[in-house]
C-alpha cells in the first residue's frame, strides 16, 4: 500500500539537510512499528520518495513523501503513530492513501508557493516591500546562476507564476519544475542588487507554503491531491 505523507518543518529542524531529514524519517518509521515496506536485493532499504528537497535555513508547511508499506494501514493511524516519535521542529499534517499505480511525488512537482520576511534586525532601516512592484515591472529580470561548470545568465522573471505584497511579507509562487526550479533567494538576491544592496540568505526568513503539481488539464494543485483516494 502507498501512501502521500505532509509534514511541516521549523525551528531548530530547519538547519537539518535533506539526507539527514531522510535518516530521521527511516528511524522513526522503525520506532514507530509501522508496517513500512522494503526493497529486495543485497541492501534492502525503505521505499520511500521524497519530494522536492528544501534549502537548509528554510521553513516549510508543506514538505511530502511517499512511502510503501507492507500492509493496508488507516491514515489516522499513520499519523498517530508517527507524531508519538517526531522530534521538535517536524509535525505530521496529513496522511492520504495512494492508488498503486500513483505516480512518484518528485516526477509531480511544477510550483511552489513562498513567504519571505527580513529577519529582525537586518536592514533595519529598509522596508522590504516599497520597491518590490517596480522591480517586479521590468520587462525582464536578470540573475546569474552559478553550475559547478560555469556561470548561466537567466531571466528569472520567467519562472515567476505570481506575486503578492503583504505590508512587510512577499509571497512568491515561483516554477519549480525539473526544467524551471526557481530559488527564492535568487528573487531576493536579485531584488537587493537592483537596490544597490548587498544581502545573504539569512537575512531573510523564507517558508515554502506548499508544492504543487499540474493536472493534465494544466491547472496547478497542491500535491497532497495529486493521484489520492
Amino acid at each position: 500500500m502507498k501512501y502521500r505523507i505532509k509534514f511541516s518543518k521549523y525551528d531548530i529542524m530547519i538547519f537539518i539537510g535533506h539526507l539527514d531529514m531522510m535518516r530521521f524519517f527511516q528511524k522513526a518509521f522503525r520506532r514507530s512499528g509501522l508496517p513500512i515496506a522494503y526493497s529486495t536485493g543485497f541492501s534492502p532499504h525503505q521505499i520511500m520518495s521524497f519530494a522536492q528537497p528544501l534549502g537548509v535555513g528554510v521553513y516549510s508547511d508543506g514538505e511530502y513523501f511517499d512511502v510503501e508499506f507492507e500492509e493496508k494501514v488507516e491514515p489516522d493511524l499513520i499519523k498517530e503513530r508517527l507524531s508519538a516519535v517526531m522530534a521538535t521542529g517536524v509535525d505530521i499534517i496529513n496522511v492520504r492513501e495512494l492508488p498503486d499505480d500513483a505516480g512518484n511525488a518528485m516526477a509531480s512537482i511544477a510550483a511552489a508557493g513562498y513567504t519571505i520576511r527580513l529577519r529582525d534586525g537586518h536592514f533595519p532601516e529598509l522596508s522590504l516591500t516599497e520597491h518590490f512592484e517596480a522591480f517586479m515591472a521590468q520587462p525582464e529580470i536578470l540573475y546569474e546562476k552559478e553550475t559547478k561548470r560555469s556561470v548561466k545568465e537567466l531571466n528569472i522573471k520567467d519562472f515567476i507564476f505570481e506575486y503578492k505584497v503583504m505590508d512587510e511579507e512577499i509571497y512568491l509562487f515561483l516554477d519549480a519544475s525539473s526544467a524551471g526550479n526557481l530559488n527564492p533567494a535568487f528573487v531576493m538576491d536579485a531584488y537587493f542588487k537592483w537596490m544597490g544592496k548587498e544581502s545573504q540568505k539569512l537575512d531573510f526568513v523564507i517558508k515554502r507554503m506548499e508544492i504543487y503539481y499540474r493536472t493534465d488539464e494544466g491547472k496547478l494543485l497542491p500535491l497532497e491531491e495529486a493521484g489520492v483516494r
